[in-house]
Order: structure tokens, then sequence, then C-alpha cells
């Protein structure tokens, strides 16, 4: 405090055996995922896998993504099977640990550059990078990996779930009343869960919830045989978690429209932050938004 000199007191134990130094060294996501796309490059046959302690870390990757995994094949005609691994989910936590940027791949997705998924489910999961591995057409792929999925019950799979299939684009809802309803909810990741689980969905018989497993490319077809399978149907909701000017919804919003039929979107406003970072109003606005989508039409 007097000298300025540097003081350790673990190097000063009575016992200690051996010495002790401490170096604080920067975390570089930029070096990270720029080794591992040059790595996946290098080796096609390998499957390279860069996962985010939390999805905001590849912010600090994204010169690496801007100009080599979304523009390669257009630049060089550079593929990789590079996949990225981003933890995105509304959980509770502070903004900087509840956005992976969803909204950043999906404004730089064009031309079949990358592949974008949000699985619900273990065996989901599993057949989506199985197929990674395997498709002759190699692409980044990017997943989004909610944390709160990890030990969700609900989002388990049985060992034939696994052994069998295959990565579906879209989840229909197993226990829809086609005949009774009339509205069809849509949404993607985490949310989904929020959505079936909260109270008002016993009361709900006229509304269907289904999942988009795969944001890009948009399952064109299979989102339209989703739509088509309702015959009484009168609007679709759009539902997630993200403010209005985040997310997916201002990318795929004309994917989702279906001749005849109004789009409605809930969700967040639009925010300059991601989430609260506060638990008690995450929770107040988690139920609000589910709420709506069960609420009465506008």
């Amino acid at each position: 405090m007097n000298t300025g000199e540097t003081y350790a007191p673990l190097q000063h134990l009575t016992d200690a055996a051996s010495s002790m130094e401490i170096y604080n060294s920067p975390l570089s996501e930029y070096a990270c995922l720029g080794f591992e796309y040059g790595y996946s490059v290098a080796a096609p046959e390998a499957l390279v896998l860069w996962e985010a302690q939390f999805g905001d870390f590849v912010n600090g990757a994204q010169i690496v993504i801007d100009q080599f995994i979304v523009a390669g094949m257009a630049k060089w005609r550079e593929t990789t099977r590079l996949t990225l691994l981003l933890p995105h989910g509304y959980e509770g936590n502070g903004p900087e640990h509840s956005s992976a940027r969803l909204e950043r791949f999906l404004q730089l997705a064009a031309q079949e550059n990358i592949r974008v998924a949000n699985p619900s489910t273990s065996a989901q999961y599993f057949h989506l990078v199985r197929h990674q591995a395997l498709d002759p057409v190699g692409r980044p792929l990017v997943v989004m990996t909610p944390k709160g999925l990890l030990r969700l019950k609900q989002a388990s799979s049985r060992l034939a779930d696994l052994s069998e299939g295959h990565f579906a684009p879209v989840l229909d809802d197993p226990n829809a009343a086609r005949d009774e309803v009339i509205r069809l909810v849509v949404c993607s990741g985490k949310v989904y869960y929020d959505v079936v689980g909260h109270e008002q969905r016993a009361g709900a018989g006229h509304v269907a919830v289904a999942r988009l497993e795969q944001l890009y490319p948009f399952p064109v077809e299979a989102y339209a045989r989703l739509v088509g399978s309702y015959p009484a149907l009168q609007e679709v909701v759009w539902v997630q978690e993200e403010p209005q000017n985040m997310g997916a919804w201002r990318t795929i919003r004309h994917r989702l429209e279906a001749p005849g039929k109004p789009l409605r979107f809930v969700g967040r406003p639009w925010r300059a932050s991601p989430s609260e970072g506060y638990p008690t109003a995450h929770l107040v606005e988690q139920d609000r938004i589910v709420r709506e989508a069960f609420g009465p039409s506008r």
C-alpha cells in the first residue's frame, strides 16, 4: 500500500510446497472461431463444432462470421461444415447472456449459404448434427441451444427417437383437435415449453401450438402442409421471446403468411437491449407473452 510492491498472500503460506503465479490472458473468441474455421476448411472430413459458453460470446467473433463463414462460398467457392452452438433463450439472465443475436444470422442468410436451426428436443438436435456430418452438401450450421433445455424433462427423447427417424424442420401439435382449431400458434425454441406449459393451455382447445425447428432455409413446403392441415383455421400467431426488432420475426414474416389468414406478432416490443436483466420482470413479461398468445384476437 505504501510502496506499490506486488504482494500475493498465497506465495507466503507457511506450508506452501510450490510457487504460485497468476496470468491474465485475453479471451478472444475472434481467434477461437478463426482457428475453428480454418481447421474445418483444411479437414473437410471432420465435423468441427464451436460452442460458446453464452450466445453473446459470438459477438466478439463477428468478423470471422461476416468475412468467411457466410460469404466464403460466394467469394471463393469455399465450403465448410463448421457448426456453431450458441446458447440462446430468455431465462431471466442478464441481456448479455440471453441472446445469440439470431436476427444477425438470418439477415446474413442467402443463397443457402448457411443453415440456421433452433431444435426443441434432444432427438431433433441429434438428427440435426448427424445430418450435418453426413450431408454431401456441406454448409455452415448455426444452432440455437437454450441452456434451459439441457435438463428439461419435456425436451428429452426416447432411445427409439434417437435410433430412428430424422430431423423435422417443422413439428406439429401432437394433441390438436384439427377440426376445432381456429388459431395456429407458431414458435421456435425454448419459448414453446413456456407456451404449452402455461395454465391457459388447458382451456384453449381452439389453439394449436407448432414449432419451427429450422429457420433457414425456410421449410416452405412443410409449413404449407402444416397450415393446410387445419380446415377451420382463422389466424396464425407468431410467438417469440425476443423483442419485435430482434429474433426471427422480421426475416421470416413473409414466409409465415398464409392466404386469407391474418398473421399476428406476440413478443416483446421494440427494444435496444435484448432482455430485462431482472428475474421478476422477466417472469412477468414471459407470462404476458403467453397469455396474449392464447387471448382473444385483436
